[in-house]
Order: C-alpha cells, then sequence, then structure tokens
C-alpha cells in the first residue's frame, strides 16, 4: 500500500510541475518576448479603430461588377483579418470598399489595397539608370484620363518594336505618384518598368527595365512567408509555388544562369535577382531592403490572392469605439461578479475545498489572459466584448467540472468510504463525464467558428480557448491539488470539508451492512 502511495504522489508532483512549467512559458513569452507590453489587443468595439475607404478603379472608367466586389471584399478580408479573430471589417459600399481595423494606425488598411499582381519576368539586357523627365502626371482618378493614359502606356511601354522601346524608356517617369500601367499590363507582352522605391531610401535613384513576358504569375502562389533564413541578415520572403509553375521556375533557372529574374508586383520590379542556379522543389526567395514590417506586409498580400480590381486608397479616418472602456468596465465586472458568485457557493457547500476551487480559477484566468496577450501578438487577435462573453461562459464550464469532481468524491464517500481513498475513486468517474463534457464543447465551438463570421468567431474562439484550459487546469491542477488535500487531516475533516452530511450516510451504510452480516 505504501508503494502505491509513494507513486501515486510521484505522479501526481509531475502533473503539478507541468503546469507551474506552462505557466512560467506562457508568462516568460508575454515579458520577454515582443514589445514586452503584458496587455491584451482590443477590439474595435472597445478601443475605437481606423476606417480607409478604397474606391474600384478599372482601365475602362465603368462601375465594377457586384461580382467582381464581392471577390475583393473576400480577399481583403482574408489579407485584414486572415483567422477572423482581429475584429476588422471589410464592408462594400457602392464603388468603395470600407477597410475598418483596430487602433489608429491606417497604414495597413492602406497597403491592403494593393492589386498584387505578382509576375515573374525575364530581364532583357542591362537596367538603365531612370531619366529625369518632366512630364505630365496622368489624372487617374478621372475615368476617361485613366483609360487614355493606360491605353498609351501599353502602346509604348509593352511594344515589340526596338525603337518605340527606346522612345518608351527615355520618356518614363520613375517619379510619378501613380503609374497608370500599375496592374493593368499585358502579361503576354514585353514590359518597360521601374522598381519600385527602396524602403529603406526613398531617394535612391530608380532603375528602368526592359522585361519579357511573363512566366509565371501570383496566382501559382501557393504560399508567402516573410523572415530572416539561417545564415542571412535580411529579411526575405519566401514563396511556395504550386506544381505546374514549380517545373516552369525550374526550367528556366536552368536555362537561364548568370540572367536576371525579375519579380514584379503591380508592375514594378520588387527585386531581380541573378540566377546562379538551378532552384528546384517549388520554393524561392525574394531580397531585397526589406524591413520586418514591409516583409510581412508582401507576403500576407501575395498569400491571400490577387485583387480583381484596381483601388485607389482615400485618407483614413479615426473612428471612436462604439462601446468603449466603460463596456469594457462594464463586462468586467460582470465577470467579477459572477466569479465571486461561484467562489462563495464553493466556499458554502464544499468548505476548505472552495479554496482550491479559487486557486485553479485564478490560476485559469491567469493562462487565458498570458495566452490572449501572446494571441494578439501572434496572430493579430483583438479581444472585443464578444470575446469576453465567451472567457466567461468557458470559466463557467471550468467550474462546473469541479463540481462534477467533488459530487463523484460525495458519492464514494455516501458509499461509505473514507475521503482518502474517495477521491482517486472519484476522480476515475469524474474525469471521463469531464472529458465528454469539455469535447462536446470544443466540437461545438470549433464548429460555430468555421461556420460563422464577425463578433460571433471572436466568441467561438475564445470559447474554444478557456474549454481547451479547463481540461489543463482540471487534470495538471485541480486534482493534483485535491490528491493532496486528501492526505491532511486539515481536509479530511468533515467540518472543513463540507462532506459531514454524505460521510454519516455512509456510515450507516456500513452500519448497516454489519448488522446484516451479523444477522
Amino acid at each position: 500500500m505504501a508503494r502505491k502511495t509513494s507513486s501515486s504522489d510521484s505522479n501526481e508532483s509531475r502533473l503539478l510541475i507541468a503546469f507551474g512549467a506552462i505557466l512560467l512559458v506562457v508568462f516568460g513569452l508575454v515579458f520577454f518576448t515582443g514589445d514586452h507590453k503584458p496587455t491584451p489587443k482590443l477590439g474595435i468595439d472597445l478601443q475605437g479603430g481606423t476606417t480607409v475607404t478604397l474606391q474600384a478603379v478599372t482601365p475602362d472608367g465603368q462601375p465594377p461588377k457586384s461580382d467582381q466586389m464581392e471577390q475583393a471584399r473576400d480577399i481583403l478580408n482574408k489579407r485584414v483579418n486572415g483567422l477572423g479573430v482581429s475584429g476588422s471589417e471589410v464592408k462594400i459600399n457602392g464603388s468603395n470598399l470600407v477597410i475598418t481595423v483596430p487602433g489608429t494606425d491606417g497604414d495597413q488598411a492602406r497597403t491592403l489595397g494593393q492589386t498584387a499582381q505578382l509576375k515573374v519576368r525575364p530581364v532583357l539586357g542591362t537596367p538603365q539608370p531612370a531619366a529625369a523627365v518632366n512630364t505630365p502626371v496622368p489624372d487617374l482618378a478621372d475615368p476617361a484620363a485613366a483609360k487614355k493614359a493606360i491605353d498609351e502606356a501599353k502602346a509604348t511601354r509593352q511594344s515589340t518594336d526596338p525603337e518605340v522601346q527606346k522612345k518608351a524608356i527615355a520618356a518614363l517617369n520613375c517619379a510619378w505618384p501613380s503609374d497608370p500601367i500599375a496592374g493593368n499590363d499585358d502579361p503576354t507582352k514585353p514590359l518597360i518598368t521601374c522598381d519600385r522605391p527602396d524602403p529603406a531610401d526613398p531617394t535612391k535613384a530608380r532603375m528602368v527595365y526592359t522585361l519579357g513576358p511573363a512566366i509565371i504569375d501570383g496566382q501559382s502562389i501557393k504560399n508567402a512567408s516573410s523572415g530572416i533564413p539561417d545564415k542571412s541578415a535580411q529579411y526575405v520572403v519566401t514563396l511556395d509555388f504550386t506544381g505546374d509553375a514549380s517545373k516552369v521556375w525550374a526550367e528556366f533557372t536552368s536555362n537561364n544562369r548568370g540572367k536576371q529574374a525579375a519579380f514584379v508586383l503591380d508592375s514594378q520590379v520588387i527585386t531581380s535577382p541573378q540566377i546562379n542556379e538551378p532552384i528546384t522543389g517549388g520554393q524561392t526567395q525574394i531580397s531585397g531592403s526589406f524591413t520586418q514590417k514591409s516583409a510581412a506586409e508582401l507576403a500576407g498580400v501575395l498569400k491571400y490572392g490577387s485583387l480583381p480590381l484596381s483601388f485607389k486608397a482615400g485618407t483614413a479616418q479615426t473612428v471612436s469605439a462604439t462601446l468603449g472602456f466603460e463596456s469594457l468596465r462594464a463586462g468586467l465586472i460582470a465577470g467579477l461578479i459572477g466569479l465571486a458568485l461561484v467562489l462563495v457557493y464553493a466556499l458554502v457547500y464544499y468548505r476548505a475545498l472552495g479554496v482550491l476551487v479559487g486557486l485553479s480559477l485564478t490560476m485559469s484566468i491567469a493562462l487565458i489572459y498570458g495566452l490572449l496577450v501572446l494571441l494578439g501578438r501572434w496572430i493579430g487577435y483583438s479581444l472585443d466584448l464578444s470575446g469576453i462573453a465567451g472567457i466567461i461562459i468557458g470559466i463557467g464550464m471550468t467550474a462546473d467540472s469541479f463540481v462534477v469532481y467533488f459530487e463523484r468524491i460525495k458519492d464514494e464517500i455516501r458509499e461509505g468510504r473514507s475521503f482518502r481513498s474517495a477521491v482517486p475513486r472519484g476522480w476515475a468517474s469524474a474525469r471521463r463525464t469531464i472529458w465528454t463534457g469539455n469535447a462536446v464543447s470544443l466540437l461545438s465551438a470549433v464548429v460555430l467558428y468555421a461556420l460563422a463570421v464577425g463578433d460571433v468567431r471572436g466568441f467561438a474562439f475564445t470559447l474554444g480557448l478557456s474549454t481547451a484550459l479547463d481540461i489543463v487546469i482540471v487534470f495538471l491542477l485541480t486534482h493534483p491539488l485535491v490528491h493532496y488535500a486528501s492526505k491532511t487531516e486539515f481536509f479530511a475533516k468533515p467540518s472543513m470539508n463540507g462532506l459531514g452530511a454524505v460521510a454519516a450516510i455512509g456510515r450507516e451504510r456500513k452500519r448497516a451492512a454489519a448488522t446484516t452480516g451479523e444477522a
């Protein structure tokens, strides 16, 4: 018996150590990584946001089609709200898309309107420094003027006539605030264009490229990510091509060693690396003067696809919180009142065991808080009122798990067992119920998250997170604490654990069974 108890103590100690390690890792990441701010990101309804209106621009100046606008909205929604938990919104308003993002920085929302038409084109000849020319800036806001400028640009800068190409190079103004051919070039024809401004040095001289017809387009991008690869000090954007595109890329790089390939985004050259060896496997990297922010933005734009329309970004406007901090305060007060009532119930009904309930719920809230901070940094999760509601319900389910566990212990004591022997038996039956209940709740949260949109997804996300953490808390913290409590004289007293009434029933049953046996 002593050997069994020792083994049981060792198992419960390992569970407590595992929970402590999880807590240390989470809060170590909170305080020693990222921006070191130990606060979650808040949603639009709590902290306000920034609204940017994107005006659709079509080559013929006609109003965009409804299906084009819906497709553009869906793509932008994925870009701005990839997992559906950042609290951002994209709405159609006539020929405009209205993007609202949390916070006061409208730069991100503006960049979302890029058409992101990526092409890979061979570089023909040697790039030349852009000439300082004085040409009138086309008025792309005027539909008729925009159509005329686009047609003229295509006729000269996409001509196959060498003489026309020379004139186009001499006349190309890389300092134009907007290029009429951006996103409107014909991929089957050559292209004369500029490289994009250097984000690190906007005054750096621009180059003019003569490019061949496109060999790969952005639709062939399977995935895109950014980061600093091994043995490098610069940020790069890594692209994964689809099967057909990877074959084209492998063949092109094999046949063009020593030449350049230009990655062209919206008709501007992002980078034009020299091909040193064949690149097989479908993956390649775009390097350049990237910062962490610019590399991440480009990867996000490329990852979620090309827009069917070009958009002109308008001014950003700050919008006030629809609910604000007063609503946040009211929601938190409601949650604290509910938590206090649960603790009062636990203390009255389970006496000293209620202290373990309070400790477990406190650790659950702390763990949820730390994870919300990290999720805000890692995936852009923004906490709003619907998310707070999901957390409150999830914490309520955690308290329900404690009730299930303690009631199973009472059932065992009612059968005549001591508190110490009732704990492992009660846990054996309670954990099955806890697993089942949490599995159903987690499945419901996953289905709701998959099918819902907007605030409902935020509710489903935090409900699923709280449900998953319920399992962690009950299995790694609550049960080991109750296990050790059952071995102490203080918690074993019926007056302290609130189990006196059922213990009396158990003693009566044992006495009756003994009497029947004697008879």
